[in-house]
């Protein structure tokens, strides 16, 4: 049997030669697209009327591109989140649709600790200060002085709540599931409504999944509840953030800052008023940087789209 796959996962495309034997082993021709971020609805329907598998990154498979697609077999997400895929067009033919769950857990949590950190020490500040060579004693707080509160407690949550424990950092949680005992016990994360966490905490970590209920979970209302000396972290996805929203409190100094490794549009635009905001740190959706979880992600990837290849023969 020979099938046709497009690679459009930018974390795969440069390690393809690396797994080539096993492509050539089950008889797949790759089609490697170039690809920036992701690719639009425009840009898959182009390529996807004689593909039999996918391994994508957060490329826009809408009913339009399931339409066409008249030979696919199989959609293999590189990575998690699942929300750029139609579901249910998918599902309406037949269509599997694999991801890797918990793939990115350890660095993403890291990420927020990270930001935390940056925004409590204020060490990207002070470096900046020391370089331009101003010697400035900024005010800073040990984390034990402060608040969390994590919108969304699920893996990667969870994960950042144990890591702000091991800091000593008071913890507030919010989501739509309960939680069980046994963590809420291990951790003492006090689970409240959403109102009540922003109007507590010092720092507000998004984790949640985006779905009809987290799309613009942050706009200006929200904003107007945190205190003005609390900082927004973001490092699940960016449409949870009503982006217009949180550049004018970011601007007003409504808020003291924001970290952002995700954006309603991405690559972030160059003209985005965030990029020259001294109150926001950016970077450009790496939060899951690491070497380990990529390659587990990659061979996991590999192995569930010839898995789903030989199970539609």
């Amino acid at each position: 049997m020979k099938w046709k796959v497009m690679i459009s996962a930018p974390y795969m495309q440069p390690v393809i030669s690396e797994y080539q034997h096993v492509f050539d082993d089950h008889g797949i021709e790759l089609v490697v697209p170039p690809v920036r971020e992701r690719l639009s609805e425009q840009e898959l329907l182009h390529y996807i009327g004689d593909v039999d598998g996918v391994i994508c990154g957060d490329d826009r498979f809408t009913e339009a591109v399931f339409q066409k697609a008249s030979r696919l077999k199989v959609v293999c997400k590189w990575g998690t989140g699942v929300d750029s895929i139609d579901r249910k067009a998918a599902q309406k033919r037949g269509i599997p649709i694999y991801n890797t769950p918990g793939a990115f857990t350890q660095p993403v949590a890291d990420t927020v600790l990270c930001y935390i950190l940056c925004f409590a020490r204020q060490q990207p500040w002070t470096t900046h200060d020391m370089r331009a060579g101003r010697w400035i004693k900024r005010p800073c707080v040990a984390l034990g002085e402060c608040t969390l509160g994590v919108i969304g407690v699920g893996t990667i949550g969870k994960a950042v709540v144990r890591r702000a424990k091991a800091f000593g950092m008071r913890v507030f949680g919010n989501d739509l599931v309960e939680m069980p005992n046994e963590f809420l016990t291990e951790t003492g994360i006090i689970m409240v409504s959403k109102d009540e966490l922003l109007q507590m905490a010092d720092f507000v970590s998004l984790n949640c999944d985006l779905n009809p209920t987290s799309y613009h979970l942050m706009s200006s209302r929200e904003f107007g509840l945190m205190k003005p000396t609390a900082y927004l972290i973001n490092t699940a996805r960016g449409p949870v953030v009503d982006e217009p929203s949180l550049i004018e409190a970011l601007q007003s100094r409504r808020i003291a800052g924001a970290a952002l490794d995700v954006f309603e549009e991405e690559p972030l635009p160059e003209d985005s008023p965030l990029r020259s905001m001294d109150n926001c740190l950016l970077a450009p959706h790496n939060a899951n940087s690491s070497p380990t979880a990529w390659r587990r992600v990659h061979e996991n990837t590999i192995a569930k789209l010839i898995e789903g290849l030989q199970s539609r023969c």
